[in-house]
C-alpha cells in the first residue's frame, strides 16, 4: 500500500515539475499598414516593449526572445530586457512568411546558440497589447499539470454565423449547425483563437513547424478591448482611446500600463 502511495506521489510531482519555458515575440520591421509600428510609442513606450514586459512579469518564463529583421526593433527590445540572438534572415521576414516558420526558426536558433533545450514555448505578439498577464501563467500551469495537453491559448467566444467561399466560388456555411437560428442564450458559442494574446505549447510542436496542437484548452476571453489588433493608424487610435477609457473605468484590466 505504501509503495502504491509513493508511486502516485512521484507521478504527481513529475507532472507538476517546472518545465523550462521560452517566450518568443516576432516583430518584423517591414510593416505596410502602419510603417514602424513595432517601435511606435504607445503609452510612452515602443509597442515592442509591452509584450516583453508582460512576459517578464510571468515568473514561469525563463527566457524572453524577440525575433526580428530590424536593428531598430532589436535595440528597443534589448532596452526592455529581451534577448535578440541575431537578426532574422530576410527570407523569413517577408509579407508571406508564416508565423509557424518564424517561431520554428527562433526556437531552433536560440537553442543551438545557447546549448539549451526548452519544454514549453510561449507566443506573444506586439499588436495584441491588451492581454492579462495571468493568462500567460495560467496557460503554462495547465501544461505543467497535464502532460497530455499540447497547447493552451486565449480564445474569444462568438454567437455569430459564418460563411466561407469554397474552391468553386460558392458560399457555404462554416458549420452545419449555423443553418438553425436561435436566441443568443440558447446558441452554443464558437471560439476564435487569440493566440497572439497568450499561447503556450509544447516545444516539440514548434520544432515540427506547428503553432498549436489538437489536444488543447482555451482561456476564455470576453474583454472587448482585446479585439483591437494594431495594424493601421485607426487601430492605433482605437487602442489609445480604449486605454484612456479603461484607465478611468476598469484600471484592474490595464495594470501593466499604469
Amino acid at each position: 500500500m505504501i509503495s502504491i502511495f509513493l508511486v502516485a506521489l512521484y507521478r504527481h510531482k513529475e507532472v507538476r515539475k517546472k518545465l523550462k519555458t521560452i517566450c518568443v515575440i516576432p516583430a518584423r520591421g517591414g510593416s505596410k499598414g502602419l510603417p514602424g509600428k513595432n517601435i511606435k510609442l504607445f503609452n510612452g513606450k515602443p509597442l515592442i516593449a509591452w509584450p516583453i514586459l508582460a512576459a517578464k512579469a510571468c515568473k514561469k518564463i525563463d527566457e524572453v526572445v524577440v525575433t526580428t529583421d530590424s536593428s531598430a526593433i532589436a535595440e528597443k527590445a534589448q532596452l526592455f530586457g529581451a534577448t535578440v540572438p541575431a537578426l532574422r534572415p530576410a527570407k523569413l521576414a517577408k509579407d508571406n512568411t508564416s508565423t509557424e516558420d518564424t517561431l520554428k526558426y527562433a526556437l531552433n536558433q536560440f537553442e543551438e546558440s545557447t546549448n539549451q533545450r526548452f519544454d514549453l514555448c510561449v507566443f506573444l505578439t506586439c499588436t495584441d497589447i491588451f492581454r492579462d498577464v495571468e493568462w500567460i501563467s495560467s496557460a503554462i500551469e495547465k501544461l505543467e499539470n497535464n502532460k497530455d495537453l499540447e497547447s493552451v491559448f486565449a480564445a474569444s467566444p462568438t454567437h455569430k454565423n459564418y460563411w466561407q467561399i469554397d474552391n468553386h466560388g460558392k458560399l457555404k456555411r462554416v458549420m452545419k449547425e449555423m443553418e438553425f437560428y436561435s436566441s443568443r442564450q440558447e446558441k452554443k458559442p464558437i471560439y476564435r483563437e487569440d493566440t497572439g494574446l497568450a499561447c503556450a505549447s509544447r516545444a516539440s510542436l514548434w520544432r515540427d513547424g506547428k503553432r498549436i496542437g489538437n489536444n488543447v484548452e482555451i482561456l476564455i476571453n470576453e474583454n472587448f478591448e482585446t479585439s483591437i489588433d494594431i495594424h493601421s493608424e485607426f487601430d492605433f487610435y482605437l487602442a489609445e482611446k480604449a486605454l484612456e477609457y479603461l484607465r478611468a473605468n476598469s484600471p484592474e484590466k490595464v495594470k501593466l500600463f499604469l
